[in-house]
């Protein structure tokens, strides 16, 4: 157990000369006594509040509930505003700005008197942003997740963010539904505050983050605006300080068992494919290296257990009211690591022994899943030397064995020109092809992959097409979209030399995915690629684009990586 004088904080504060009295007096200035801060743990509240982050409105409220459990517990909070990363709002890609989030929190926490940090997030890049930042710290940190909205309701129908957005403005493009009727879904698709009710990226990483224990046990199913969250965030609060005593840091919860742990989570919750990025990224934080193969592997053995959009036919709230999260688990236990350390000072199988399924539709069981393996698959091929990622699970099952004739698009821009042209040559048996949709290429990878179908094909009744690219999808999207095809075609990789025409087969069986187009072809296209396009010439984007990694690395910045610990600050003057 540490000691006051064993805290970062004491540092700054404990001392008679110049800077100490500074500090001091600042503080006072703020109107503190020194009863108020004096021998006590700070706590750094990392809150990613903004007024055009959607999914955070209720953070200025959670921030006083986690004070509220901080000082309780005889700590002394101080909030910290961190970058919003609003997957709603930040173009061309919040993916870009990730990597700076985790920048801005490893330095927030560094630079300044912190003893132990509360991360608020929840919306897609947040999470993981967060706690890339607060791995390469590494002294005590909690996670307190946004929890999803409220499930949506227009004309009978129940709805779901992000799966029935995609849904209906296909329908609309198919003329099925009018505007009038798109704007009452609009009306009535996101009702309260929180993250995509479906299973998206921004659930799928919280349910991880859970699942590597750095939240509390069931934090991460409970809804918003359930009364249960508020209480979450000030046992938070009340937790971390003892944490700061018992300095139980992240390096002393994440091991290679914790992230297969949250592998084998990430396939039974048919999670986000954008999941599989992240965690290669934040395991590379703590110096792990995660491979396509292991998820493929882990993929491969662990059933679909949760039965929810845009997998299954259920939402987030009726997955907390079947049990959540802990019963989820509690059903793999047999596959999982149970004696993986959490942050409630727990084994994860202690938090979850005992928990119980409340409704097996929402929930089932290991002997009645929603698929018995492979949620997520990974392929390769000539097309994809290292690696692609296919979600089969939200997938048109007769599309998982398929050949058809390419129909390229070199960039977005090309794509939304010449989509419902209708003299483009196009067919229902077609694989539509997009370029330039990658890390360095779009840039910064935005959720490109899950073209739209041509309206002359929807017309048909057609609603669903193979579909390759570059670029993630959200994960709240569906269909038989091959995403992260690596080296991204901005980097030349065999994407940049696909033309109409070329026949394109997905063997998913076999996890092939193959360019039928021979070597000696290939090279002659090769020799006839411009130069690839600069989008950034300076700044940050400049940064990004020069050093972030492909998708199978994480696309994360090699200087991020772990490596020997920078020391802490001088207190000097």
């Amino acid at each position: 157990m540490k000691k006051i004088e064993d805290l970062r904080s004491y540092r700054w504060f404990h001392g008679t000369e110049l800077v100490e009295f500074r500090h001091n007096s600042r503080l006072k200035q703020m109107g503190y006594s020194k009863a108020d801060f004096a021998g006590k743990p700070i706590i750094g509240i990392v809150n990613t509040w903004s007024d055009l982050s959607p999914c955070h409105q209720h953070f200025r409220q959670r921030a006083e509930d986690v004070k509220r459990g901080v000082l309780q517990a005889g700590g002394f909070p101080v909030e910290l505003p961190a970058m919003a990363l609003t997957e709603t709002y930040m173009k061309p890609s919040p993916m870009i700005y990730r990597n700076l989030l985790s920048m801005e929190v490893e330095e927030l926490l560094r630079s300044q008197p912190i003893d132990g940090a509360v991360l608020m997030g929840g919306c897609d890049k947040t999470t993981p942003g967060l706690l890339m930042g607060a791995f390469s710290m590494d002294i005590p940190a909690i996670f307190v997740p946004a929890g999803p909205m409220l499930r949506g309701a227009w004309g009978g129908k129940i709805l779901g963010s992000g799966t029935d957005q995609i849904k209906y403005t296909e329908e609309r493009r198919a003329g099925t539904i009018t505007d009038e009727e798109l704007e009452e879904i609009e009306n009535g698709i996101a009702r309260s505050p929180g993250v995509c009710m479906t299973m998206g990226t921004a659930s799928t990483m919280t349910s991880l983050a859970e699942t590597l224990g750095l939240s509390l046990p069931g934090a991460a199913s409970i809804p918003a605006v359930d009364s249960n969250h508020p209480r979450m965030a000030s046992d938070s609060g009340r937790r971390i300080v003892d944490m700061v005593f018992e300095d139980l840091k992240p390096s002393s919860i994440l091991t290679e068992k914790s992230f297969e742990n949250a592998m084998i989570a990430s396939m039974a919750l048919g999670g986000s494919t954008n999941a599989i990025i992240h965690l290669i990224a934040m395991a590379g934080r703590i110096g792990l290296k995660l491979t396509l193969d292991q998820f493929d592997a882990i993929s491969s053995r662990t059933p679909m257990l949760a039965n929810i959009r845009p997998s299954g036919e259920y939402l987030m709230e009726d997955f907390y009211y079947a049990g959540g999260l802990k019963a989820l688990l509690n059903q793999l236990d047999e596959l999982l690591n149970l004696d993986a350390i959490c942050v409630s000072g727990m084994t994860l199988g202690e938090q979850i022994k005992g928990a119980k399924v409340f409704d097996d539709k929402v929930i089932r069981s290991l002997d009645n899943p929603v698929e018995k393996a492979g949620s997520t698959v990974i392929l390769s091929g000539n097309l994809a030397p290292n690696g692609c990622v296919l979600k089969q699970a939200a997938a048109d099952k007769n599309l998982l064995q398929h050949k058809g004739p390419a129909v390229v698009f070199e960039n977005y821009a090309d794509m939304k020109a010449r989509l419902d042209d209708e003299d483009l040559e196009v067919r229902a048996e077609s694989v539509l092809v997009l370029k330039s949709a990658g890390p360095k290429g779009a840039p910064g990878m935005p959720e490109w992959g899950s073209l739209p179908i041509p309206k002359k094909i929807l017309r048909q009744g057609v609603r669903d097409m193979v579909r390759i690219s570059d670029s993630r999808m959200s994960g709240t999207a569906f269909g038989a979209c091959i995403l992260h095809v690596s080296p991204e075609s901005h980097a030349g990789g065999p994407l940049a030399l696909v033309q109409n025409g070329d026949i394109i087969e997905l063997d998913t069986a076999n996890r092939k995915l193959t360019l039928h187009v021979d070597d000696e072809e290939l090279e002659k296209r090769r020799e006839a690629l411009p130069p690839p396009e600069v989008y950034y010439k300076r700044g940050y984007g400049l940064l990004y684009s020069e050093n972030v990694t492909q998708a199978d690395q994480g696309c994360d910045f090699p200087f991020l990586a772990h490596g020997p610990n920078t020391p802490d600050p001088r207190i000097y003057g």
